[in-house]
């Protein structure tokens, strides 16, 4: 099945709470997006995302963190599209050393998971 991931650094734009705390709800922007490129790959479309089916938050996320988003599509139907997603830190800041110190992390740190399902409709399909 098809694969895709992306990583970003999470922005000062991106906090939302207190402690430089980013909003969950970013993890599933960066879903959304690995979701549109499965589309692109699997179908020729972008179709559209129909929801979620299960939503986790495993571990917090701050401004400054890489965060490694990777989707799979699991199964596909006559125009559903059913995918995984696991959203992981793999580079933090360290403040605590020098406002410009970073650590690559041994093991990333999953911080979300989610399942959902996309539709791409059959008269936007280009590929089988």
């Amino acid at each position: 099945m098809e694969k895709a991931m992306i990583r970003m650094r999470m922005s000062m734009h991106d906090a939302h709470y207190g402690g430089n705390l980013v909003d969950g709800a970013k993890m599933l922007q960066l879903f959304g997006d690995v979701a549109t490129e499965l589309l692109i790959r699997n179908d020729g479309d972008e179709g559209l995302f129909a929801g979620y089916d299960k939503v986790e938050f495993k571990a917090p996320v701050f401004a400054g963190d890489y965060i490694e988003a990777v989707g799979e599509i699991v199964s596909v139907g006559n125009s559903s599209r059913k995918m995984v997603f696991e959203a992981r830190k793999v580079i933090i800041p360290r403040p605590d050393i020098n406002e410009s110190a970073c650590d690559v992390l041994d093991e990333p740190v999953v911080v979300c998971r989610a399942e959902g399902t996309c539709v791409v409709p059959k008269d936007k399909q280009r590929r089988k």
